[in-house]
């Protein structure tokens, strides 16, 4: 796909919204596709090493705090290197820098092959991390390039679907990886993955940034983040995404203790009964498809939230009515809320990069790195609280705080509809 193509997908979708024609607009197939692996990639990676950790742990001779080092350090360049990744989408543009994120994972990949020790492991999924997340934010930046507000929430709320598949099937991935040929190939698999994406990217992969650019406008970095800084709607979005997703964070710092050490159930079990909300998220995923051009995105902002409250309101019910049912009491709130977030998440994400459009590669690097921050103090935090306590309540009362303060961040910060488009 060269520019002209992304040009002319931009000014159709322009086109087809300013006359009402929804009906009309073609899908990009091939660029979503390509948008998905880009974003799998990051994910993937994350959880792919998860079940080779005990066989890391001979293999390195070392111990299992040092190996568990390589997922949470993961975690962490992933998140930081989303505030780095986004202002240099917007300097240098989308392309350049997907394609220099997906080389240096795939290369990360594959040395951590050679590593000896934990120590270069380590080192070898951190430069992995900070690869993998171009692909997570330059897919957003893109996306909102192409398209208006409402259209880019439809077109992510597609993408998005690969953020719930991705970390499902890894695991599975790498546990058969490693039962078969052992930890290196879980590396080899990535490599191959990281290099396959970069050749797709290398071929298809529009550079987008400047259908934002507008002459003789203000711009530079300190400029777009003032922008951005001082706007409350784009503080606003940003709440809504990272606290509505908090919800299935506390849950998965939470969950296990409450089915495995509280309900006595198997973490087999567990790991059935949390398909559940993998299937409500991808779920709603697919809602905000279809109804965000329809409604708008901060209406489908507004009914996620509400769903998530819903959902978590049935959660401290069940739990405190019918706390003898079984997994069923927490798996069967948390399909609902993780329903709710599937159609929150791609509307807020949207919302917030589309505050200055010029900056969306920022927007979205930084929308990235609250949603992990805030996420990974809610796993730590849930956790800590429920291995405290001999029921689920505390859970369900955690769910129903966090849905309510993103309620109440965004009917606060984000008071009305602001579209910056260009004329």
């Amino acid at each position: 796909m060269d520019d002209r193509t992304a040009q002319q997908i931009h000014d159709d979708a322009r086109r087809n919204d300013a006359a009402g024609t929804p009906a009309a607009f073609v899908t990009p197939w091939g660029l979503l596709l390509l948008l998905m692996a880009m974003t799998a990639v990051g994910p993937t990676a994350l959880n792919i090493l998860v079940p080779a950790i005990p066989h890391l742990v001979v293999a390195l001779a070392t111990d299992s705090a040092a190996v568990q080092l390589t997922v949470s350090l993961f975690l962490l360049g992933l998140a930081a290197a989303q505030l780095i990744v986004g202002p240099l989408a917007d300097r240098f543009g989308r392309r350049p820098v997907a394609l220099v994120g997906l080389a240096l994972t795939a290369l990360a990949s594959l040395a951590a092959i050679a590593a000896t020790s934990v120590a270069g492991l380590i080192a070898a999924r951190v430069i992995q991390a900070l690869g993998a997340a171009a692909g997570i934010v330059v897919s957003r930046a893109i996306l909102r390039d192409l398209f208006e507000r409402d259209r880019a929430a439809s077109m992510i709320g597609l993408v998005a679907t690969i953020m719930a598949v991705a970390p499902t099937i890894g695991p599975l991935i790498g546990g058969v990886l490693d039962t078969a040929f052992g930890w290196e190939a879980i590396f080899v698999f990535m490599g191959l993955f990281g290099l396959i994406v970069l050749g797709w990217a290398v071929v298809m992969l529009p550079e987008t940034r400047i259908l934002n650019i507008r002459p003789g406008e203000q711009g530079g970095f300190g400029f777009d983040l003032k922008a951005l800084a001082t706007s409350a709607s784009f503080h606003g979005y940003v709440l809504a995404a990272s606290l509505g997703s908090a919800t299935f964070f506390a849950f998965l710092g939470g969950g296990p203790h409450v089915v495995v050490t509280i309900m006595g159930h198997s973490s087999a079990e567990y790991g059935v009964w949390f398909a559940l909300s993998s299937i409500g998220y991808i779920s709603g995923n697919f809602l905000a498809s279809r109804f965000s051009l329809v409604y708008g995105a901060d209406a489908l902002i507004r009914t996620g939230i509400a769903i998530e409250v819903l959902g978590a309101l049935l959660s401290l019910l069940l739990t405190t009515a019918a706390h003898d049912w079984g997994p069923i009491i927490v798996f069967a709130p948390q399909f609902i809320i993780s329903l709710g977030n599937g159609i929150l998440l791609p509307n807020a994400i949207a919302g917030a990069v589309s505050v200055r459009p010029q900056a969306a590669g920022t927007a979205s690097g930084f929308i990235g790195f609250a949603q992990m921050a805030i996420g990974a103090a809610c796993v730590q935090f849930a956790g800590y609280v429920l291995s405290r306590s001999s029921t689920a309540t505390p859970l369900s009362v955690l769910l129903i705080v966090l849905a309510v303060m993103t309620a109440v961040a965004f009917a606060v910060l984000v008071r009305q509809r602001r579209t910056i488009e260009p004329t």
